[in-house]
Formats: structure tokens, C-alpha cells, sequence
């Protein structure tokens, strides 16, 4: 399948200005969920643009700065934090952070292409894609800025909470990132709502560890 076939399908039925959108963190143990939205020229071809999950970091980067400073594309980026992705589940935060992301773009599109299953609230038509970010160019931008956005984020995290190792892992919940959170507990960007975050903040566990500690 031809990365453009969406695009083309939505300029065949009158659309001009398309956005793809994606988001990034939905699985990890801390950090905030970021999404974001790019519309790319009709005409502009750049080489490389996949699936973020796909692309090695270095590659990664090299896009982001591409798709970010490129004058022909327009982008906006949505970040919902920790502690509302616990409140409202992260579901509910990613496609939160989708419609921030649409709202940042300096110009509105008439037609959004949705990486997954789900449609977030806007009255902009849009139309969900599965493995959107493999198979349309504009989701498969918009997954690269989300995805090196958030590492920057988790990175930046990392220096606030350096025992985490959150510049290695980005929050995944990986053995490094579980074995410390088992020795030092939870820091605040950690996600209360997700395992085995939610069991080590259980009152229980807290009451334990502070027996230990005393």
C-alpha cells in the first residue's frame, strides 16, 4: 500500500489541507502521553518518513529537525501530563492530547487522518487508520515529532529524577526502570493508576516501606 493512498483518497474528495495525527507514551510508567499533528505539502516528498517505532533514534531526530523547520509544514504538538492520564485513564488522555495537537496547528485543517481506532474530539472530519503511521505519510510524520518530542521530554525528566534512568528507557516500564522503582518508589511523573506503579503507592505498601525506613 502506497504511503500517499490516504492522503490522495481525501484530496480525490475535495480536502486540501490534511493532518495526520499519532500520539506517543500510551504504554509507559511515567511520563506524559504526547501527540502530535502535521500537515505536510501536497508535492513535499522526504525521505524516510515511517512509523516512528520503526526508525532508530538517530533517524528519528534527524526527521524531527527536518518536519519541524521545514517552512512548507505546519505542525502542533499536545501534551497531557502524569497526572491527568490517571484521572481520566490514558485512552481518554491520548485522544485528549490528539485534539490539543490539532488545536496548536497555526493553520486549520479540513481533514484529519487519526493513527488507530479512536477519533478525538473535534468537528474537524476526520477518518481513524489503522497502523496509520506505517501506511500514510502525514500520521507517519506526525508519529516522529510525537515520539522525539516526548524522548526530549523524558530526558529533560531524567535530570529532575536521575535513579530512574528515564534517558534510557523513557519511562517503559523495563527491568532497570522496575528495579528502581522497587528501590526508590515512585517520583511524581510515575503514572499511580498503571502496575506496578499503582501497587508500590498502594497505602499498604507505603505504610510498609515506611515501617522499613524507621
Amino acid at each position: 500500500m502506497s504511503q500517499t493512498v490516504y492522503e490522495e483518497q481525501a484530496y480525490f474528495e475535495g480536502h486540501r489541507l490534511i493532518a495526520g495525527v499519532d500520539e506517543a507514551g500510551r504504554g509507559p510508567l511515567a511520563g506524559p502521553v504526547v501527540a502530535a499533528a502535521c500537515i505536510l505539502p501536497r508535492s513535499l516528498h522526504i525521505e524516510g518518513i515511517d512509523d516512528s517505532k520503526k526508525l532508530k533514534a538517530k533517524q528519528r531526530e534527524k526527521l524531527y529537525h527536518v518536519l519541524i523547520t521545514h517552512p512548507a509544514i505546519v505542525y502542533g504538538i499536545g501534551v497531557i501530563e502524569n497526572a491527568l492520564i490517571d484521572k481520566i485513564n490514558i485512552l481518554r488522555a491520548s485522544l485528549q492530547a490528539m485534539a490539543l495537537a490539532v488545536k496548536k496547528l497555526s493553520k486549520e485543517p479540513d481533514y484529519l487522518l487519526i493513527d488507530g481506532n479512536h477519533l478525538p474530539p473535534t468537528h474537524i472530519a476526520s477518518k481513524a487508520v489503522i497502523k496509520g503511521d506505517s501506511h500514510s505519510v502525514s500520521i507517519g510524520a506526525a508519529s516522529i515529532i510525537a515520539k522525539h518530542k516526548r524522548d526530549l521530554l523524558m530526558i529533560e525528566y531524567h535530570k529532575k529524577y536521575p535513579n530512574y534512568g528515564f534517558a534510557q528507557h523513557k519511562g517503559y516500564g523495563t527491568k532497570v526502570h522496575v528495579e528502581a522503582l522497587k528501590l526508590h518508589g515512585p517520583c511524581p511523573i510515575h503514572r499511580t493508576s498503571f502496575e506496578p506503579v499503582k501497587s508500590l503507592t498502594s497505602p499498604l505498601k507505603l505504610d510498609i516501606t515506611s515501617a522499613q525506613q524507621n
